[in-house]
């Protein structure tokens, strides 16, 4: 009996590092302190969506228990992962949460009931109805007709630009505009870029047919943005895409280095520690993922169902900084 509330004791202690939802408390952020599972349910028999690895920030959405905290990812995705302090410490408090702990307010309101999709096409999958006078958060816009948006509960997904179903009453998160530029090479990289964009949050599909964009893995991706930008046919694959840049020139094994819109190409995942990877040799080891790179340690690429599809990711600190083999201009 002692053991026992000696623990719920330690347990309570614990937990008042985390707020508890309440109406209109600051909502939650940290920092992940080592890689961690996200799954899909505050279990550890729920599937593992990814590893978020050390030093992503989440958005703490709530307590489920003594054990797991329901959690938002940079890309918007909710899941769960464990409590332990040794995966997670609290940062600071920005915004505002309902009595369920979820993020309210946001930039802006819907205007009539409309289709929240997985992804920006008539053709994605329906969510649900977003209602009238929902307020959501425009995270970015893939192309003029769709917005990347996050509803009051986390949940991330696509809905239509027409001002007859959405009003935007703040600023639209997204690239920093590019200069003008006289270099035909410049805007050949802006418009493969583009082409790349509108295809945020198309399903991704191992080996997916070339014939069609219904669904992408890494070099097809790629390879559809530079024929559709500018006509171009790349290889079929990372590796002959990884050895077509070689072919063109001057290539550098540190991401620093690279301009917007070089190729990028990274080996096998072994874990999320840089020490993983101290024997890598950039010219050696296998080809198995290609991303193009944005700028300002940003790149855009495919690589599996459960992160989305098609979508924009930091590098810096994570396993994709650590997995990179070399990159260039396929121009």
């Amino acid at each position: 009996m002692k053991r026992t509330l000696m623990y719920l004791l330690v347990a309570t202690m614990v937990w008042s590092a985390f707020p508890q939802p309440q109406a209109n408390a600051a909502a939650t952020t940290g920092t992940i302190q080592s890689g961690v599972n996200f799954r899909t349910a505050p279990s550890t028999s729920g599937a593992v969506i990814r590893m978020i690895g050390k030093g992503e920030e989440v958005v703490v959405l709530s307590k489920i228990n003594s054990y797991w905290l329901q959690v938002k990812d940079s890309s918007g995705n909710v899941g769960y992962i464990s409590s332990d302090s040794k995966y997670l410490s609290v940062n600071s408090s920005s915004g505002s949460t309902g009595g369920n702990g979820a993020v309210t307010g946001g930039n802006a309101t819907i205007v009539s009931s409309v289709s929240f999709r997985t992804s920006p096409s008539v053709s994605a999958s329906r969510i649900r109805y977003l209602s009238k006078g929902e307020k959501v958060t425009v995270t970015g816009q893939p192309n003029s007709s769709w917005y990347a948006v996050t509803d009051s509960k986390g949940q991330s997904g696509y809905v239509s630009t027409d001002k007859q179903y959405i009003a935007v009453s703040g600023s639209i998160p997204g690239p920093a505009p590019s200069q003008p530029s006289t270099d035909p090479g410049s805007n050949q990289v802006e418009s493969i870029i583009a082409a790349g964009m509108k295809y945020l949050g198309t399903p991704y599909e191992y080996g997916s047919s070339r014939d069609n964009t219904n669904t992408f893995d890494c070099s097809d991706l790629i390879r559809q943005m530079f024929k559709d930008a500018i006509g171009v046919t790349l290889p079929s694959d990372s590796r002959g895409q990884g050895e077509y840049v070689r072919g063109k020139g001057a290539v550098t094994t540190d991401w620093h280095q690279l301009k917007r819109g070089d190729l990028m190409f990274f080996m096998d995942y072994k874990g999320t520690k840089a020490s993983s990877y101290s024997g890598k040799k950039p010219f050696g080891d296998k080809i198995s993922h290609a991303a193009i790179y944005l700028g300002d340690g940003k790149v855009l690429h495919t690589y599996s169902k459960e992160s989305g599809g098609v979508r924009t990711d930091s590098i810096s600190g994570k396993h994709w900084e650590y997995r990179f083999l070399y990159g260039g201009s396929a121009l």
